[in-house]
C-alpha cells in the first residue's frame, strides 16, 4: 500500500483503525504494569510546577508569567510534557518496532502519529489537573477557553511534521536521537514556559513568532490570562506549523525508501 492510497475512504478508515489499535497498545503497555498508572502522566509536570512556583514565589520575587503563577505554569508544562515525550519517541519510532514496519503493508506514516496520538490522549487526561488548580488559585476562565481545542490541533499538526522528519532522520543518522535531546533541554528555556513571550527584552522577543510553541501556549494560556493574547506569534505558530508538516512530509516521502534499507 502506497502512501497516497490512503485517500481512499475504505484505506483511510483501515489506516484510522490501525492508527487506534497501536495508540491503544502503547497506552496499555505503558500502564499496565504501572501501580500509578495515569498518575504517572500528571506528576511529572505537576512536580516541574511546583518546583518553579516554589522558585519564583517563595525564594526568588518573580518578576515574570502572571498570576495565579502554578495556573500559568502549568496550562504550559502539560503541553510541553506532551511535546517533549513525543519528539522523544520519534527518535526510536522505527528502530522500536523495526520488524512491523518492514513486514505491514500499513503506510509507514502510521508509527509517527500513533505517537503523537497516544501522548496527545495522555496529555488530554492530564486536563483535569490544570482544572484543579485553576479552582484551587481562583483563576478567571473567560469564553477564549474556545481556543483551547485550536491550541491542541495546532500542535497536533507540529508534532506530525516533526515526527515526519525526526523519525527517518534518526534511524539513518543514529547520534541524531542525543542531539535531538539536546535540541529539547535548549528549546525547554526558549519557550515561554516559566514565563510569557511579552517578558522577553525587545531583541529577543521579535523572533519569537519563529518558535511556534510561542503562539500554542499562549492559545492554551489565554483562557485564563487574556493578556497572552499575541496575534503575531499565533500567526507565527500556524506558518510555521504548516510548513514544518509539508517539508515533514516531502522529506519522509523521499527518506523513506532508505529507512525500509536500514532496518
Amino acid at each position: 500500500m502506497s502512501e497516497t492510497s490512503i485517500g481512499a475512504p475504505g484505506s483511510a478508515r483501515r489506516y484510522l483503525h490501525s492508527l487506534w489499535l497501536l495508540s491503544a497498545r502503547d497506552l496499555r503497555v505503558r500502564y499496565a504494569t504501572s501501580w500509578l498508572g495515569y498518575l504517572w502522566s500528571v506528576l511529572d509536570p505537576l512536580l516541574m510546577s511546583l518546583i518553579y512556583w516554589f522558585v519564583f514565589t517563595q525564594v526568588f520575587s518573580r518578576t515574570v508569567g502572571e498570576q495565579p503563577y502554578i495556573v500559568f505554569l502549568i496550562s504550559a508544562l502539560l503541553p510541553w510534557v506532551w511535546f517533549n515525550s513525543a519528539v522523544t519517541d520519534f527518535t526510536r519510532a522505527f528502530s522500536r518496532d523495526s520488524k512491523l514496519v518492514r513486514s505491514t503493508a500499513i503506510p509507514r506514516s502510521i508509527w509517527v502519529n500513533r505517537i503523537v496520538l497516544s501522548k496527545g490522549i495522555e496529555f488530554l487526561c492530564s486536563l483535569p489537573v490544570l482544572a484543579a488548580f485553576a479552582i484551587f488559585a481562583g483563576a478567571t476562565v473567560s469564553w477564549q477557553l474556545l481556543w483551547f481545542p485550536v491550541a491542541v490541533l495546532l500542535q497536533a499538526v507540529l508534532l506530525v511534521g516533526l515526527g515526519l522528519l525526526v523519525a527517518p532522520l534518526c534511524a539513518l543518522y543514529a547520534d541524531l536521537e542525543r542531539t535531538t535531546r539536546l535540541i529539547l533541554r535548549v528549546l525547554f528555556y526558549a519557550s515561554p514556559i516559566i514565563y510569557a513571550g511579552s517578558d522577553l527584552p525587545g531583541a529577543f522577543g521579535e523572533f519569537a513568532a519563529a518558535n511556534p510553541l510561542f503562539g500554542i501556549f499562549s492559545l492554551y494560556r489565554v483562557a485564563f490570562f487574556p493578556d497572552q493574547w499575541n496575534p503575531t506569534e499565533i500567526l507565527g505558530a500556524v506558518l510555521v506549523s504548516a510548513l514544518i508538516l509539508v517539508l515533514g512530509i516531502l522529506v519522509f516521502r523521499r527518506l523513506e525508501p532508505a529507512v525500509l534499507k536500514e532496518l
